[in-house]
């Protein structure tokens, strides 16, 4: 008898790339393709779930609060019926005396890592079968047999097994508990409230905590009210003019003076003119003109959220979709893996990136990437990012950033619009990088009226570098660089004209349906500015992998709505009901911090940091705590 391999993919699709990959002939069999040397097989999604808690006991059906906490000491498995008779192949490969090492070639992530696991767990595989872990970052045939060639022992990815159950214990848990719990108490009130008949509370870790953010950026909107306020604004100079504005600093007679709204303007009009009228005869005097020329570099790679965010803005796309897109590119071969939170590559990818840009070269039909590459051969653009801020193997994970392979263009033309659009939108993000910086003339000028000072800023681009890559054709605007470059300090200026000019305050914007991935990954904080984004970056909440689906659950279950066209994100009647049910009995669960630092924890077991059993003990007293506080006993 033949010694065989069995190599386990997640599904049916990547099972054929490995064979093809393998150049083997396999025979398609029920459930699995076999040859002399591999029988490769697939995962249909989870075939194993948590058993419900009426599996441990029938009473457990119904909901009563003297049966919370409900935590088990032993946990129970099942196999899906839908996906039964896929277990049962698997399970009988594995059991095969031929068969000599076992493959798990699962989605190279957390959860890919659990849906195996769970197989293994329930299959009892052949023991004296090597078990083998395969770890890569495309599906580009070098990539797939490199990951078999390099493959670990399972017991290596131990630690992020144990990360992914107790990911999967804890969602378990304080889903249950938490939602019989409140479901029990405060249900009735909530019905009465929306006018429906029976409601049961859904209350998960991550998703009550967005439904946090949503609402109360709801209701921040909702309370706010305009403030008007005044500024002031002079324009100077002879024959030729610019603009100036006012602002109150130490030496101002108005510095920290209840009449101000904010160092910038007045409460009231008719104060704002009184000034005005005290100073407009006074001298203005070049107090200082500060020439600096700056460079910005181009932005970091995409990672999911930050693709899901621009997708979002840029075709008003949910971010379910689009990851299901950049899903698709991957299985195509044209990019690499999708769920991934790092922004940087790998020094190894770094050494051998001209082969992504040699296959774009080549393989990439689309004229405006032809242009791109060409400038960059033209110009001789470096193709060495080693020392750059784009490689940093220690901000990478599980995989490095999201960029094109070079390869699958067999596959490029019978995409949607849609698709192609999402793949050169990546394309562009990566060759940016290769672009030089951006550079820019910069000029701050002050003017002294009095004690007075007014500012003049203007900034002209003199150099476009990356800019020629991502931003398009973006107009710059008209500006008085040049006017404002032969003013000497010292110098007198003619005084045209004084005014008020009338600003108010603007409310937060809402979510939409990109924001608030960007939000969760940076727990709760919504940063426009992308350089700061990625200096805060810890743990967020949700992951790469579960975001898109958490907002898909909310939509589902009516607490939030998401409209279609702008993909603005809303709270509904139902949800800020819950909110507030949950504010006034459980308010940490809507703290994106708390929920961030349970993901932080299961980071901490991932990277062996702190052993599982210290996890599940805090998360059990954290449940027992929280059920004390709300079930008083009679």
């Amino acid at each position: 008898m033949m010694a065989k391999k069995l190599l386990i993919t997640e599904k049916p699709s990547v099972a054929m790339e490995f064979a093809k990959a393998l150049k083997i002939n396999t025979t398609r069999k029920n459930g699995y393709l076999e040859s002399e040397e591999w029988i490769i097989t697939w995962c249909v999604g989870h075939l194993v779930t948590m058993s419900y808690p009426e599996k441990y006991d029938e009473n457990l059906k119904k909901w009563r609060l003297d049966t919370l906490p409900f935590i088990p000491k032993e946990w129970k498995y099942e196999i899906i019926p839908q996906v039964e008779k896929q277990f049962n192949i698997i399970k009988d490969l594995m059991h095969r005396d031929d068969i000599t090492e076992i493959y798990n070639a699962g989605d190279s992530g957390r959860e890919g890592e659990y849906i195996q696991r769970l197989v293994f767990m329930m299959a009892k595989p052949n023991p004296n079968a090597e078990m083998k872990r395969v770890w890569i970052d495309s599906q580009t045939e070098e990539e797939i047999l490199k990951g078999i060639k390099e493959a670990k022992e399972l017991s290596y990815y131990d630690s992020l097994s144990d990360s992914a159950y107790l990911r999967a214990k804890e969602d378990y848990l304080i889903g249950i508990n938490f939602s019989r719990l409140l479901s029990i108490i405060f249900g009735r009130r909530v019905a009465s409230k929306i006018n429906e008949e029976h409601v049961s509370i859904s209350v998960g870790r991550v998703m009550t905590c967005v439904l946090g953010m949503i609402v109360s950026r709801e209701r921040e909107i909702r309370n706010f009210k305009k403030t008007k306020y005044y500024k002031i604004s002079g324009e100077f100079g002879e024959g030729e003019f610019f603009r100036a504005e006012w602002k109150s600093t130490e030496g101002s007679s108005m510095f920290e003076s209840p009449l101000l709204y904010n160092e910038t303007g007045f409460k009231k009009e008719d104060e704002a003119k009184k000034f005005i009228d005290s100073i407009k005869d006074k001298d203005a005097i070049v107090e200082s003109i500060k020439k600096t020329k700056q460079k910005e570099n181009p932005p970091l790679l995409f990672n999911l959220a930050e693709v899901q965010n621009e997708c979002t803005k840029k075709f008003k796309i949910k971010p379910d979709e689009t990851l299901e897109i950049i899903q698709e590119l991957y299985e195509k071969k044209l990019v690499t893996y999708p769920r991934t939170d790092a922004r940087v590559l790998s020094t190894a990818i770094a050494k051998v990136i001209t082969k992504n840009l040699n296959g774009l070269s080549k393989g990439c039909k689309n004229e405006e990437v032809q242009d791109i590459l060409k400038k960059m051969s033209e110009e001789k653009y470096s193709t060495n990012l080693v020392k750059t801020k784009f490689v940093n193997d220690s901000k990478i994970t599980d995989h490095y950033a999201i960029i094109p392979t070079g390869q699958g263009f067999e596959n490029f033309d019978n995409l949607s619009d849609l698709k192609k659009n999402v793949y050169l939108l990546i394309v562009k993000r990566f060759l940016a990088i290769f672009y030089p910086p951006a550079e820019y003339n910069k000029l701050a000028l002050t003017i002294k009226v009095g004690d007075e000072e007014f500012f003049a800023n203007e900034k002209v681009c003199t150099s476009r570098g990356y800019l020629d890559v991502l931003k398009g054709d973006s107009e710059e605007k008209e500006n008085n660089i040049e006017l404002l470059s032969k003013l000497k300090k010292g110098e007198k200026l003619k005084i045209n004209l004084m005014e008020t000019k009338e600003a108010e305050t603007s409310p937060p914007t809402r979510y939409n349906s990109g924001s608030i991935i960007l939000a969760m990954e940076n727990a709760g904080k919504l940063i426009e500015d992308e350089a700061l984004r990625e200096q805060i970056k810890g743990a967020g909440i949700g992951t790469s992998a579960t975001r898109a689906e958490i907002m898909k659950k909310l939509e589902r279950i009516g607490y939030i709505a998401i409209n279609s066209k702008t993909q603005i994100i809303t709270p509904t009647d139902k949800g800020e009901v819950i909110y507030d049910v949950v504010f006034s009995s459980m308010p940490d669960m809507l703290n994106p911090e708390l929920t961030a630092s349970w993901e932080k924890g299961l980071d901490m077991v991932a990277k062996k940091e702190i052993e599982p059993v210290v996890f599940m003990e805090k998360l059990e007293k954290y449940i027992r705590n929280k059920i004390g506080k709300l079930v008083v006993p009679m």
